[in-house]
Order: C-alpha cells, then sequence, then structure tokens
C-alpha cells in the first residue's frame, strides 16, 4: 500500500514536471484576509495550480539538526528529516471541496493520511465535513504545519500527552459567522478513537498518543460508541481568538458480539487556546492548555494516572523587517516557548504525597524568515523531567536548528 501511494505520487509529480512549460504555474499564497480562525489552518496553505487541471498541489518540509544531552551523556550530533507532508486539494463544484494531506513521518518509515474529506457547504453556518478529519482539541491540532512555527519540536503536551495531528475517520458539522469585527466559528464531529492502548502501552502509564499506532481506529470504534469532538471559538480582529474545545468518548471494548466482558469506561479532554497579536510591536502570543480525566480499572497501580494536564506558551517578537540578501521584507524574531506537562496529577493513597511524573521546560530561539512560507530556526532548549516517586529530576539541555518550508 505504502509503495503505490508513492508510486502514485511521484508519477504524478514526473507528469505533471514533464507539462511544466506548456501550462501556467500559479502560486495561491496563505490566506491573508483578518477573517480567518485557527478552524480555517487546514486551507491556510500556500497551493499549486497547473494551468487548468482540476487539482492543486502543496507541501512543506522539516529538516534539523540538533545536539542534545540528559544529565551529562548526549548521542552527539544528529541530523533529522523529520517529515514532508503533501497536499492535494480540489473543488469538485460550487460549494463542495476536497483537501487531502499526506505525511511522510519520519521519511522513510511511514507513509500516513492525515487528513481526507469533503465538504459540503449549504450555509456559512453549516457545513458537511465527512473523511479522515483532525479532531479539533485546542488549537495546535489542526494548526500544525512546521513553517508556522518558531521551534523544531512540537510541544510536549500535543505530542506526548495528546495525541499530535490526531485524526480519525468520521463525519461532523462546521461553521462561521462574521460580524463586523467579530467572528465565530464551530466544529462539531463524530469519529473513530480511543483504544485500550491508552491505559496498556510500552510507556508503562496513560498515554493518549498511544492509540496512534492503531491503523485500525480508521475502520473499527473499540467501543462501538463514536468519539465526540467539539468546539467552539471567537475572535475580535484586533484583539484576540480564544477557543473552547471538548472531546470524550468510550474508550475500551466493553462488549464482544453482544456479550459484556467489561464495563464502559470514559475518557475526557477539556482544552482552551488563546492567540493574539500585540498592535505597534506586534509581540504574537499563543498558549494552550488541556486537561485529561480517564477512568482507570481499579486492578491498575497509581502508575496509570486518572488525571493529566499540561500545556505551552509562544511568545514570538518581531526585531528586525527589512530587505536582507535579496529577500523583500525579511524578518528576524526572537521567541520564547515555556511548557509544562503532568501525566499523573494526583496524590498517592497510601502516603498522600503527590505522584511525580511531570516534565517542565523553556526554550528561547531566534529565527529568520525570508519570505512567509519559510523558516530558519534556532533553539535552545533546557528541559527537567521528575519520574513517578518525585526523585532528582533529570536534566536535558541542548541546541537545534532547522529549516521549515512550504512548497
Amino acid at each position: 500500500m505504502k509503495k503505490s501511494i508513492t508510486f502514485l505520487l511521484l508519477s504524478f509529480c514526473f507528469n505533471a514536471n514533464a507539462q511544466i512549460d506548456s501550462l501556467l504555474l500559479i502560486v495561491q499564497p496563505k490566506d491573508t484576509i483578518q477573517k480567518s480562525l485557527n478552524m480555517d489552518a487546514v486551507y491556510n496553505r500556500p497551493f499549486v495550480t497547473f494551468g487548468k487541471l482540476p487539482v492543486s498541489l502543496g507541501g512543506y518540509v522539516e529538516v534539523n539538526w540538533q545536539h542534545i544531552g540528559t544529565d551529562g551523556v548526549s548521542d552527539g550530533h544528529q541530523f533529522q528529516f523529520r517529515r514532508m507532508t503533501i497536499f492535494v486539494a480540489s473543488t469538485i463544484s460550487k460549494r463542495i471541496k476536497f483537501l487531502s494531506e499526506i505525511e511522510f513521518e519520519p521519511a522513510e518509515k511511514e507513509i500516513a493520511i492525515e487528513f481526507a474529506a469533503i465538504d459540503m457547504e449549504f450555509h456559512p453556518l453549516i457545513n458537511l465535513r465527512s473523511g479522515i478529519i483532525l479532531n479539533p482539541i485546542g488549537a495546535f491540532n489542526q494548526n500544525h504545519d512546521g513553517p508556522k512555527w518558531e521551534f523544531t519540536d512540537r510541544p510536549i503536551s500535543t505530542t506526548q500527552m495528546l495525541p499530535a495531528t490526531w485524526s480519525n475517520a468520521g463525519f461532523g458539522l462546521y461553521g462561521k459567522h462574521y460580524n463586523k469585527k467579530w467572528m465565530f466559528g464551530y466544529e462539531l464531529y463524530l469519529s473513530g478513537g480511543f483504544d485500550n492502548s491508552i491505559i496498556d502501552n510500552q510507556q508503562n502509564k496513560t498515554y493518549l498518543p498511544a492509540s496512534k499506532q492503531n491503523p485500525e481506529r480508521f475502520e473499527e470504534i473499540a467501543s462501538g460508541i463514536p468519539l465526540f469532538t467539539g468546539k467552539i471559538a471567537l475572535r475580535h480582529s484586533k484583539i484576540a481568538e480564544i477557543g473552547l474545545s471538548y472531546m470524550g468518548g468510550i474508550y475500551n471494548k466493553w462488549q464482544d458480539d453482544g456479550i459484556l466482558i467489561g464495563e464502559k469506561r470514559k475518557l475526557d479532554v477539556f482544552a482552551i487556546d488563546f492567540n493574539t497579536t500585540i498592535p505597534k510591536i506586534n509581540t504574537f502570543i499563543t498558549a494552550e492548555w488541556a486537561w485529561v480525566a480517564l477512568d482507570v480499572p481499579n486492578t491498575y497501580t497509581e502508575q496509570y494516572g486518572s488525571k493529566q494536564m499540561g500545556g505551552f506558551i509562544d511568545i514570538v517578537q518581531p526585531i528586525l523587517k527589512r530587505d536582507i540578501f535579496g529577500w523583500k521584507d525579511a524578518v528576524i524574531n526572537i521567541a520564547l516557548r515555556t511548557e509544562y506537562v503532568d501525566w499523573n496529577d494526583g496524590k498517592f493513597t497510601s502516603s498522600n504525597t503527590n505522584i511525580g511524573e511531570n516534565i517542565w521546560s523553556i526554550m528561547p530561539a531566534i529565527s529568520f524568515r525570508p519570505n512567509s512560507l519559510t523558516v530558519l530556526r534556532l533553539n535552545y532548549r533546557y528541559q527537567q523531567q521528575t519520574d513517578i516517586f518525585g526523585n532528582l529530576p533529570s536534566k536535558t539541555g541542548g541546541f537545534s536548528f532547522g529549516i521549515s518550508s512550504y512548497f
């Protein structure tokens, strides 16, 4: 299957390239209209249209170098081709659109369809989406493209507490409404979801990203009950955007062929996200915080947390905008990310002492953007991680440098 997808993509690109001289190429830049929300990120990307062909193509790539060590031990210099993602979009007819996102991550190991959905617009407030959807929990899950961020790593809370780029087969409704400077949007989806691997995994802890390793979630729901994901967002064009989201449902297989084999066990995730740009100095701030509540069986030890929480704050400050090396209006930014995750929020019942299993990190950065599509970024990470017993934390530090660009 992977080889077939790769062959088709290469064949299409080769044939398109062979005809490139006879076709008109139109680069469609990212949408710069202020009337947009985080939920628009899936379409707010650059595409290339080949003349009168019915499809548009785009994508992005991420390449990094890093030298990071923990407690004085390091693997030395490492080069990483993190991912390459290809977008294929088409306007099927009036108010009917299709978009897909195919990711190679890592490049030599895995090919995944992260998004592939048909959107049908009945009214600006009522749109039907069906296919493989990105569940809108928080903001990062939908707005995850590498070139949009000043950091080489994705936030810890979105990759190790929540499953980053979490997508499932499903159906749902979404819509938006504008009133002068105010914007309102909502999304409601029923989809496939989690399974028992979130508490039965190699990490030996409650770990939601483990369900991403189960490809059967695109065809079968372990519990037989759809996962519900809902989000509402409100934005003032000159102030900020705030979003509130929820994702939840029964995660375990509680019956088999109509025979009861266990109790229904529920998972609830709540998230709040926020972003704003401070006028005049153009400081961009984005933040996200999430809470996870899980019904863990009594037969499991306390190392499997029933409550988790975590999030991040990014602050990006442009310090120079001018023509640099021939690039017009290139920008140099300084940035800072702070993040925290507690995988087991609570106390031991026997000793009434706090359970550890948490991590915090601070990451200063400097980035160079020759244009809006490409970013070079240098980061330094300092992080401390505490084990479940609250022993002295392990300390991690090091540099990373990378480039990410749409194409």
